[in-house]
């Protein structure tokens, strides 16, 4: 992907994020943080029926926190947890650099941040809200969710 769609993508979920907000039908919320900058989200998923219908995200960050939490959100909506666990897995492999092309494909607006392996720097923030996700969904799956 070109570096000006990486830029676009990134600014254009930072400055109007869809799923920025509270959610008062959250199923269930875990709260992820990033202790090397202070990044800090809290996840909300609405969970029925085995598939995620809806999901948000509240909490303060920069902008590649921000704008990855939100893509995320874009491509698990509407899936099944097992999906959105995939998708992850996809995802913390693309940011480790051991991704392949079809996996790739597979991410979506996502493939994006891909770039993001070569800033070691700012790798926990665009992981943020993934680790969240999955730490939710590991919960969700136990039947400990809050």
């Amino acid at each position: 992907m070109s570096e000006s769609f990486y830029d676009e993508v990134l600014i254009d979920h930072n400055l109007h994020p869809q799923h920025q907000h509270a959610l008062p039908t959250a199923t269930c919320s875990h709260a992820g943080m990033n202790p090397s900058c202070g990044d800090e989200i809290t996840l909300h998923l609405e969970l029925h029926d085995g598939v995620i219908s809806g999901g948000s995200y509240t909490g303060v960050g920069c902008a590649i926190s921000q704008a990855s939490a939100d893509i995320m959100l874009d491509l698990v909506i509407g899936r099944t947890p097992q999906e959105a666990q995939h998708l992850r897995e996809l995802f913390m492999k693309m940011i480790a650099g051991e991704i392949n092309d079809d996996e790739l494909e597979e991410l979506e607006e996502a493939g994006a941040l891909q770039n993001i392996s070569k800033m070691p720097a700012r790798v926990k923030c665009a992981e943020l809200g993934w680790r969240t996700l999955g730490a939710l969904l590991d919960e969700a799956a136990s039947g400990n969710i809050t």
